[in-house]
């Protein structure tokens, strides 16, 4: 169980908190959902929980422990909006092993697999991908390093339809196995594989019921 118990995050160049005492709970196998329009708060919350940004009050915990900035990037794995900007290898397989280069074949397909890419060349160029296949490639780069939450900024945003629902499919296949977090100003599509849904409103978190007239607010 991911629990978040009063996070606030206030920059001193900023005139308000750019996140005020959230809470939230994420059980195991769970895909949560939070919707907000840019700027409201969501990257930054996803930075905090990937360990790349302290909050300045609050906690974060798993099963129940307090976690260090440290040990969420243990934790989690975080899947940028436009992953391919990220990527460094010069192949699919490189792009997958960076960072781990002793990782057996046997994991790559198997990361890649979970991700419906075990089709492709292990000698393919990132780059030469499809959107939404980048999106699914940078997220078995983080299925790699075996992390309990996945987190993902914006994963459906420019996709065409075909692209978006393959994703989708993706992710709802992988929630069997992991806690997935995910942000996102485009919410319909997602809302039927999601277990929990909140609202991020500048700054403030609220848990919404589950339905698409009720997660949709403007």
């Amino acid at each position: 169980m991911l629990s978040l118990k009063n996070i606030s995050y206030h920059p001193p160049a900023t005139p308000q908190p750019i996140l005020d005492q959230l809470t939230l709970e994420l059980g195991p196998q769970e895909l949560g959902l939070i919707i907000g329009p840019s700027g409201s708060g969501k990257s930054t919350l996803l930075e905090i929980l990937a360990g790349l940004a302290t909050p300045h009050r609050g906690t974060i915990s798993w099963q129940n422990q307090d976690l260090s900035a440290l040990e969420l990037q243990q934790l989690a794995g975080l899947v940028f909006q436009f992953p391919d900007r990220y990527f460094c290898g010069s192949t699919i397989l490189e792009e997958i092993r960076f960072g781990h280069p002793d990782v057996g074949i046997d994991r790559v397909d198997r990361a890649l697999a979970d991700v419906g890419l075990d089709h492709l060349p292990l000698h393919g160029r990132p780059q030469s991908l499809s959107g939404g296949q980048q999106r699914r490639l940078a997220l078995a780069v983080q299925l790699i390093r075996q992390p309990y939450l996945l987190l993902l900024d914006e994963p459906t945003a420019g996709l065409d339809w075909s692209m978006r629902q393959q994703l989708i499919t993706v992710l709802g296949r992988l929630k069997q196995h992991w806690s997935l977090l995910v942000v996102s100003h485009e919410a319909k599509e997602l809302l039927p594989i999601s277990d929990r849904c909140w609202q991020l409103t500048q700054g403030h978190l609220e848990a919404i019921p589950l339905s698409p007239s009720s997660c949709l607010k403007p």
